[in-house]
């Protein structure tokens, strides 16, 4: 028996149920698997009161300190995180830990540490590992390469896990290459794709799709925060030159006033929904003609590959993974980060659109157990347990 401690300071919770959901789904599927126990540790940052009483950490304080999630027993311990000092949040959330995790072996002597992003919880993992004296493993996701790698006081502690850790995966091959630009052992790096839940996001009949949704004619659709490297401000220069299209953005986040007063001369065209919930988004999905996601970085995004299983097509910028997903062209295209290439990929596809199940097909070689078998395997590697 396998026993795995996943630490993950991305990690839904019922008051945010879309963040992490990634890691979630993948620590569900390990933890599925009959010879394999999983305990999950997903650290809060909080910052010292009377700062803690800001709105924004009323979510935060309200977290229990433990619960059960999708029968998970998951872990909230609260670690002291001071703004503008990012760089320390690793060794405060290790220092945290600690003293829980030591408590926790007690009645779950686990194997091996299951860091599921670089910045903080891979290094974090680190310090754990040397106190408790287990081995452990980090993966890349995208944002903690492309984002935090690129700030010096963090990027070094970065390089100094890779170091230590008996293994690390990378969600794509373009993502390991960036991880040893960046001064990681590229031998060390393993791929592991992310996964598909295909009893959700699978193929349906979109003319009924665009009917629930009243839309008529072509439908593009657009998944993810409202933030600047997303790329949504893109769609919408695009929708000027595709008269004929609506375009509907999935997601919030801080860019929405200035997306929406971009999107007036468009308004009977644009529809902002906010926040949608994992399960709504398969009607979303089979109802679009294209799914856009311009995005500056990523690692490979899951909406990428669960769009393809809807039988929708993308039209994605090359950043991260994308040469991975879109390898023939029923997957979508990939296009320069301009509004006109954007909107000629899109006519492309509408005036052609890929045979009926063509599109699920280029993604039929991802799936959460094949993830799931992946990361078992892995993970005993670390641990010396077969």
């Amino acid at each position: 028996m396998l026993s795995v401690l996943t630490l993950a300071s991305l990690f839904p919770s019922d008051a945010r149920p879309n963040f992490g959901i990634f890691v979630e789904r993948q620590t569900l599927g390990l933890a599925a698997l009959d010879d394999v126990e999983v305990r999950v540790a997903a650290p809060v940052g909080m910052p010292p009161w009377p700062l803690s009483l800001h709105p924004h950490y009323r979510e935060a304080r309200r977290l229990p300190v433990r619960e059960q999630r999708h029968g998970l027993d998951i872990l909230r311990p609260r670690f002291r995180a001071l703004p503008g000092l990012a760089n320390r949040n690793a060794t405060a959330m290790a220092r945290a830990l600690v003293p829980v995790l030591r408590d926790l072996r007690a009645d779950f002597p686990f194997d091996v540490i299951d860091a599921e992003f670089f910045w903080p919880d891979g290094v974090a993992a680190m310090h754990l590992a040397r106190d408790l004296n287990v081995p452990f493993s980090v993966k890349a996701r995208g944002s903690d390469i492309h984002y935090w790698g690129r700030q010096p006081a963090i990027a070094v502690q970065m390089i100094e896990a890779s170091k230590a850790a008996g293994g690390l995966l990378a969600v794509s091959a373009a993502l390991a290459a960036d991880m040893a630009q960046l001064g990681m052992d590229a031998t060390k790096i393993s791929v592991h794709h992310t996964g598909i839940d295909r009893a959700i996001f699978a193929a349906g009949d979109r003319a009924a799709a665009k009917a629930a949704l009243g839309v008529s004619g072509p439908l593009i659709l657009t998944v993810g925060a409202l933030i600047p490297l997303k790329g949504q401000k893109l769609a919408l220069e695009a929708l000027a030159h595709l008269p004929d299209a609506t375009l509907i953005l999935a997601g919030d986040g801080p860019d929405r006033p200035a997306l929406e007063a971009l999107a007036r001369p468009y308004a009977e065209r644009v529809r902002f929904l906010g926040e949608v919930a994992h399960a709504r988004l398969p009607a979303l999905l089979q109802a679009a003609d294209v799914m856009l996601l311009p995005s500056e970085r990523e690692g490979l995004a899951n909406v990428w590959l669960e769009a393809l299983a809807c039988d929708t097509p993308i039209v994605i910028a090359d950043a991260g993974g994308a040469r991975e997903v879109v390898d023939r062209p029923a997957a979508g295209r990939i296009v320069a980060r301009d509004p006109q290439a954007i909107a000629a990929a899109i006519r492309d596809i509408l005036a052609d659109p890929p045979t009926l199940d063509a599109v699920a097909a280029t993604v039929e070689r991802f799936s959460w157990e094949t993830n799931a078998r992946e990361l078992r395997a892995h993970l005993q590697a670390m641990a010396g347990v077969s």
